[in-house]
């Protein structure tokens, strides 16, 4: 009986490591502190129109970025310490330094915050983590530009009185 439970035990205990290594994260850099979201890492320089909060990791399995600079775009997740209403503050304070100009954001249980800059959108979905801290998606497209000035002024049905 002791041996069962002592197999079972590193069974559980190896299949733990194995379920671990699977998960590719890379670090932001190293925290400021606990709790500390307030801090932007200056050293990250494959996204420097966009700031980040130190300690949190990129999650390599569910992030898709092209080009890169500051004309890159895609979905960046990043895996914080820090919770959510920490996150949403970071991100709500931080972007306009980076010449990021709010459109709209909604604080809640998901909370999403979107901006614009130059010729790009970026939506940031916040959401808590089961065990603790956050999860961060910040996904960057182009905008659309219209080719045809006139296009944007042009009504899209005729205009009829109403009898």
């Amino acid at each position: 009986m002791r041996k069962m439970a002592v197999a079972l035990t590193s069974a559980l205990f190896v299949g733990g490591l194995v379920l671990a290594g699977c998960s590719q994260k890379v670090g932001l850099g190293t925290s400021a502190g606990a709790g500390d979201a307030g801090q932007t890492v200056t050293g990250f320089t494959n996204f420097p129109d966009m700031p980040m909060a130190s300690g949190g990791e990129i999650d390599v399995d569910k992030t898709l970025i092209f080009g890169a600079g500051e004309s890159w775009f895609g979905r960046l997740v990043i895996n914080s310490g820090n919770d959510s209403g920490q996150m949403f503050n970071f991100y709500r304070e931080s972007l306009p330094g980076f010449g990021w100009r709010e459109i709209t954001s909604v604080r809640g249980a998901a909370s999403v915050l979107t901006y614009s800059r130059e010729q790009r959108i970026a939506t940031i979905q916040i959401q808590s983590n089961r065990l603790r801290g956050s999860e961060v998606s910040i996904t960057v497209s182009p905008r659309e530009v219209p080719q045809d000035p006139a296009a944007i002024s042009a009504p899209l049905a005729p205009i009829q009185p109403v009898q």
